[in-house]
């Protein structure tokens, strides 16, 4: 297969798949169905034709039979009066009117040959569009039942991708929440310890103790200082 084979198979295979897409076989049943009963109205109306027409060649044979058996008459009254040519005439007469009448039966006999097997194809045909109508209406009830799970299916997947979403977005609260309360028990123990109140803390417990006491002396020396310049009740010179 060259390159415009497989080009026009590809295609071909593209277009089958989007029409197969787009079909929705529920309105394919009901178009199916449709044209059969346009099919089944067709052979009704052929059944009422030929009808008719036998109706039609009915009336006719019963025009030839008066005529027949007028011509009859009219012979038997010329021999009466003595006329064997008219007599004949009109038996000539009768006998074409008899030939006609004889068509006539045959094209009824046909007719009603036709009317039966017409008859018979309405029956068949009625009833295998009664059977399409049923199986129709069950697999468009399958069809749309099984559309809506798929939509449900759909739709629940949606939610499920959504929820984990979520899960993952209160997954990630939940850490952050428990590391800032991590870090608030910390403060609060530093806090409560000292630590954060003396910013020149060195972070030696010992070493700051023997920086407090030594701060201590030094004030206390000064003081002792300035009570010994300045003479009680009195002020400094």
């Amino acid at each position: 297969m060259g390159i415009m084979g497989r080009m026009s198979t590809i295609f071909k295979a593209k277009v089958s798949k989007a029409l197969d897409q787009a079909e929705d076989p529920r309105e394919t049943l009901d178009y199916s169905y449709q044209r059969q009963l346009e099919q089944l109205q067709q052979v009704r109306r052929g059944v009422a034709d030929v009808v008719t027409s036998k109706k039609r060649i009915e009336l006719q044979s019963d025009k030839l039979n008066d005529q027949i058996k007028s011509w009859e008459q009219d012979a038997k009254d010329a021999l009466a009066q003595n006329r064997e040519d008219l007599a004949r005439e009109a038996l000539t007469r009768k006998q074409a009117a008899q030939q006609q009448l004889d068509g006539l039966h045959s094209q009824l006999a046909d007719l009603e040959q036709e009317q039966t097997k017409l008859v018979e194809l309405e029956k068949k045909l009625s009833l295998k569009v009664e059977s399409f109508r049923t199986q129709k209406e069950v697999v468009k009830a399958k069809y749309s039942a099984a559309e809506a799970q798929v939509k449900i299916g759909e739709a629940t997947g949606g939610l499920s991708e959504e929820m984990a979403d979520v899960g993952m977005a209160m997954q990630r609260a939940q850490d952050k929440t428990e590391s800032m309360q991590a870090r608030a028990s910390a403060i609060d123990e530093l806090l409560s310890s000292g630590t954060l109140d003396d910013p020149i803390s060195s972070g030696d417990h010992l070493k700051d103790e023997l920086n407090k006491m030594k701060a201590t002396s030094g004030v206390d020396d000064e003081l002792a200082k300035l009570k010994a310049a300045v003479p009680a009740g009195g002020a400094a010179s």
